[in-house]
């Protein structure tokens, strides 16, 4: 792929064309959930097969460096499960070259069966920093990556200079068709998102946040191309469900601090959030004071940026949070008891899904 012979990355030019589906249908997935890879390999295999069991449609697993493998995690899951969704939530460009990431999907759809989807984000800022890492032009990195790996997947050999960089590329594995689903939470992310994929995970908890979301998914549809199946919507909604409020709001604190600490001031205000407090919770992040930075989180970031609380008050938050979108994803930490939240989690999905 050429920018000169396929289009500009702006106008999310490919030369294979709008993308086609294989064994993943985007408009199939209603309940994801993200199983984050901090936890022994096996055991996240178990968990995959209980959320399997108890429903889910899909199971994203974070990529962090400090966290296990997702690959390695992702394989595993593979083998203990038989028919739920599963790939990266989300993979970023920036710690892996767009072609080793399309190469890392396609064999994870070969492993599974036909059963991968591929989440693709620019990655957390502070998470980044820590490798010292400039997240620079983000939207075209993912919209470039996602054009790269989509002809890398149809089996074409793709050169492309831009923000990647690929020269006579290919995998040596069979053609496949993957579903992308972009992280995305600013507007020129969101906005890309429904141009150009197959569906959004956006980054929100907040029905405040799904609606202006919203908005800018609405104008991006507008350089949809007319032959392109719907975009598909996903709230990719921190959440905390255990037996009592205070236990669940407790363990909300790690995600909503990497969630607070990298949130744009538009989205702090939106909220009413102190923007001092956040960048305390940041500069801790930053740091690596991880503990410090869960310290700072306060319960307004809790309220704004996860679904927190028993089985009862989460699924009152989800039936408004699913009037702005198709479905959920159940982002971590799910509870305290992890096991156990991966039911309740169901439980109050079923409940506050349309019948």
């Amino acid at each position: 792929m050429t920018e000169d012979s396929s289009g500009s990355a702006e106008d999310g030019g490919s030369s294979s064309g709008a993308s086609t589906l294989g064994s993943v249908d985007p408009a199939d997935i209603s309940w994801g959930i993200e199983l984050t890879p901090e936890h022994p390999v096996d055991r996240l295999a178990s968990l995959a097969k209980r959320a399997e069991d108890a429903g889910f449609d899909a199971a994203f697993t974070s990529s962090h460096y400090f966290n296990r493998d997702p690959w390695i995690t992702l394989s595993r899951m593979a083998d203990a499960t038989d028919e739920i969704a599963l790939g990266p939530g989300v993979v970023n460009p920036y710690e892996t070259h767009p072609a080793t990431l399309a190469s890392a999907v396609a064999t994870l759809d070969e492993v599974s069966g036909g059963r991968a989807v591929c989440g693709l984000g620019a990655g957390d800022r502070s998470t980044l920093a820590a490798l010292g890492i400039d997240r620079d032009r983000p939207l075209r990195r993912v919209l470039e990556t996602m054009q790269v790996a989509r002809d890398l997947w149809a089996g074409e050999t793709v050169t492309h200079d831009g923000a990647v960089t690929v020269e006579d590329a290919s995998l040596n594995v069979d053609p496949v068709d993957v579903p992308v689903f972009v992280g995305a939470q600013g507007p020129g992310m969101l906005g890309m998102s429904a141009a150009h994929g197959d569906g959004v995970l956006i980054n929100a908890a907040h029905p405040r946040d799904l609606a202006w979301a919203s908005d800018q998914l609405d104008r991006g549809r507008e350089k949809r191309a007319a032959d392109r199946d719907p975009l598909r919507t996903l709230a990719f909604a921190s959440t905390s469900v255990a037996e009592t409020e205070a236990a669940a709001r407790e363990a909300a604190r790690p995600p909503v601090a990497f969630i607070a600490g990298g949130a744009a001031e538009p989205v702090l205000d939106r909220h009413d959030i102190d923007h001092e407090a956040a960048a305390a919770v940041s500069d801790a992040l930053e740091r690596g004071a991880l503990t410090d930075a869960f310290e700072h989180v306060t319960p307004g970031m809790i309220d704004a940026f996860c679904v927190a609380g028993t089985v009862e008050t989460v699924t009152d938050r989800y039936r408004v949070i699913l009037e702005h979108v198709d479905g959920i994803v159940v982002g971590s930490p799910l509870g305290p008891d992890i096991g156990a939240a991966i039911e309740r989690a169901a439980t109050a999905l079923s409940a506050a899904s349309p019948n």
